[in-house]
């Protein structure tokens, strides 16, 4: 191995320390600051992300204040209890925990950038499966810039939590007023970071054969709709909230 090419390999090896060590915290040392520089470093990381069309199609909202904090955390437990009416039985974390994340970053996106993406704009069949198309590539460039804060805070040595069940209207309605987000924008994510209350934990990823097929798919590792609704019962609440080790 060359010189250059031992380099490379340990600014990988670099790299890989900080995916593997990204961790979910849904529980914050609420006494733990950000400074604002930490803020900056991690943001500045989501900037260099790349988009569709190179539209940049992301705003970050930082915030400190500790009651706009609760607020949004009562509408997220209040979401949870309306999901338990519906009884969806999907296992949600304890929603308080929002309110203890010292950082805390709205990630909001204008879905009109999709006219950057190719669209036809004359609202025929064809143009409204561009537009699908569109959207989908606006969310994939949204969640590049998200997940390039993830790593950039992990990497500034915090566990993060990654909040995406916001795509209501009740949830843009009771966001939006609170951080001065214009109508057209459109709440999407929350980047939540900081020194986790307790000790965090690996969860369960599957293994890179289980994923990886080399020229065609690999049909092992296509699943039935049978087997996905059996996942969904019996092992989806392992892997969501227990250490990867306790995942039977």
């Amino acid at each position: 191995m060359d010189a250059p090419e031992a380099a490379n390999v340990v600014r990988y090896d670099a790299l890989m320390d900080v995916v593997r060590n990204r961790m979910t915290a849904r529980q914050f040392d609420p006494s733990a600051e950000v400074p604002r520089e930490h803020f900056e470093r991690i943001l500045e990381a989501a900037r260099h992300a790349p988009s569709g069309a190179n539209a940049q199609p992301w705003h970050f909202i930082v915030v400190t204040d500790p009651a706009v904090k609760k607020k949004i955390a009562d509408y997220f437990v209040e979401e949870q209890r309306q999901r338990a009416k519906l009884k969806m039985k999907f296992p949600t974390p304890n929603y308080r925990g929002l309110e203890t994340a010292p950082g805390f970053v709205v990630i909001a996106s204008d879905f009109r950038w999709t006219r950057a993406f190719p669209v036809l704009m004359d609202d025929s069949e064809l143009d409204r499966q561009y537009r699908e198309n569109a959207e989908r590539i606006l969310l994939q460039s949204v969640a590049a810039a998200t997940m390039s804060a993830h790593l950039a805070a992990a990497a500034l040595g915090y566990n993060v939590w990654w909040v995406t069940a916001i795509g209501q209207a009740n949830a843009q309605k009771e966001m939006k007023p609170l951080l001065g987000i214009p109508e057209e924008l459109s709440v999407l994510d929350i980047l939540l970071f900081g020194k986790p209350a307790k000790p965090p934990y690996k969860r369960w990823k599957k293994t890179l054969p289980q994923i990886m097929s080399w020229e065609k798919f690999n049909p092992a590792n296509h699943s039935t709709l049978e087997e996905i609704d059996a996942w969904v019962k019996e092992t989806r609440h392992k892997v969501m909230y227990r250490d990867e080790t306790r995942v039977d």
